[in-house]
Formats: structure tokens, C-alpha cells, sequence
């Protein structure tokens, strides 16, 4: 009779659990898809769950103080609520982004449900802008094996990344993301929020305060920005 080593099963297993975990919750992971991660030689500022109707439009005059392009990756339930914030993006040449309708996880979504809360965020932007978007970026950055064909099939030719993460989601001193600004290197993408799909017209002061601390700063370094379009 053979006698089966019980490790010799489950330590695969674990490595395979631990590997598509990896593949679906790390920003960099490439494991179901070609992802974009980098900025080429340049910088790219994205931000996340807007519009918001108390941060948005403070954020454009900033990034127009400095003459600075960036994307905007949006829900579709804040552009019915502000179809005039996000046809601006346009008008400032920013670039939008689809994040998703309502910004769940898509992890154990199927292909279909994805095409559709991707297809629902679309609408609303075209029909607040006029304009279809290229760009996708899965809510949380989590995707599954399923995401990529979804993202394909709905229209979209490129899924973004980032590589800094401002961690700006809740209110925070502006230090604590100013802190982590300071890493923003030429190649990056930035991931920070102007919005919170939680909850509409969230603070994001502390995301504006660190932005004016760094963008100066970076422009006087010679940085570049670009969008990821």
C-alpha cells in the first residue's frame, strides 16, 4: 500500500492559493493579464472615486496652477450625480477612466457581471462627456482570472495599475501622505482619491494639502506628467 504524505498535497496547494492571491490583490501582479504599471519617463497622477463636487473642482485649479495632466478613473454613480464635473475633466484635458459603476470587489464576479458594472459606468460618462473612455481600473485593484477577457470584451484596451500609493482614502493628517508623496519617482503611477465610494462629497483635504506641498516641488525637479491614456 503507498502511503501519501499529507505535506505533499497541501504544501501545493497552499503555493497555489498564495500565488493566485498574488495574482489578484497586488498592484503589480501580471499573473492574469498585462497590466500598466509605469509611467514611461514621465509621472502619472490618477485619481480615484470621484467626482466629488466638494474636492474635484479645487483639484483642477491646483493641477492647472501647475499645468499638470492627470487621470481621472470615475464611478459612474457620482457622474449621474455630477455630469458637469466630469465633462470639465475633459475640458481641463485630464483623461477619464472607468472605475466601475459602484465599486465593488470583482474578485468572484463573472465575466458578464463584469462586462456590466464596466458597460453602466460607460454610459454615464458618455452621456455626460460624449466621449468613451480606453482605460479600466478594477475597484481596490482587484481582479480575477476573468477580468482582463471582461475588460477586452467591454472595449478597453488598457487596465492601469499604479506603483505609489498615497493611501489617502480617509481623513489623515496631510504629513501621512506627504510622507509617502516623497517616493514619487519619474516612471511612477500615483494612485490617490478625489472621491470615496462610500459615501458622496467626502473630505479630501488632506489630499489636496499634500499635493501643494509636492507639486511644486516636482516641477522644480523637472518632472514631467503625463496621463496614462
Amino acid at each position: 500500500m503507498t502511503v501519501v504524505n499529507a505535506w505533499s498535497v497541501i504544501t501545493p496547494t497552499i503555493a497555489a492559493a498564495g500565488i493566485s492571491a498574488w495574482g489578484a490583490f497586488h498592484p503589480r501582479s501580471q499573473l492574469f493579464g498585462t497590466i500598466v504599471r509605469s509611467a514611461g519617463t514621465g509621472c502619472a497622477l490618477t485619481f480615484d472615486d470621484g467626482p466629488n463636487s466638494q474636492v474635484t473642482l479645487r483639484l483642477f485649479s491646483l493641477l492647472d496652477k501647475y499645468q499638470v495632466q492627470a487621470t481621472f478613473f470615475v464611478l459612474g454613480k457620482y457622474v449621474r450625480e455630477h455630469p458637469r464635473l466630469a465633462a470639465e475633466i475633459l475640458a481641463g484635458k485630464h483623461v477619464i477612466g472607468n472605475h466601475t459603476y459602484d465599486h465593488p470587489s470583482l474578485v468572484f464576479f463573472s465575466r458578464q457581471r463584469i462586462i456590466d458594472e464596466l458597460n453602466r459606468c460607460e454610459d454615464a460618462v458618455f452621456q455626460a462627456t460624449g466621449a468613451r473612455t480606453v482605460c479600466v481600473r478594477p475597484p481596490f485593484g482587484f481582479r480575477g482570472p476573468q477580468f482582463r477577457s471582461a475588460a477586452r470584451q467591454a472595449g478597453f484596451s488598457k487596465v492601469v495599475m499604479w506603483s505609489i500609493n498615497g493611501r489617502d482614502w480617509k481623513p489623515q493628517p496631510a504629513r501621512n501622505v506627504g510622507g509617502r508623496l516623497k517616493k514619487v519617482r519619474r516612471g511612477d503611477i500615483v494612485l490617490l482619491h478625489d472621491g470615496d465610494h462610500r459615501t458622496s462629497n467626502a473630505n479630501r483635504s488632506h489630499m489636496l494639502e499634500a499635493l501643494e506641498f509636492w507639486l511644486p516641488r516636482w516641477k522644480d525637479s523637472g518632472m514631467q506628467f503625463v496621463s496614462v491614456e
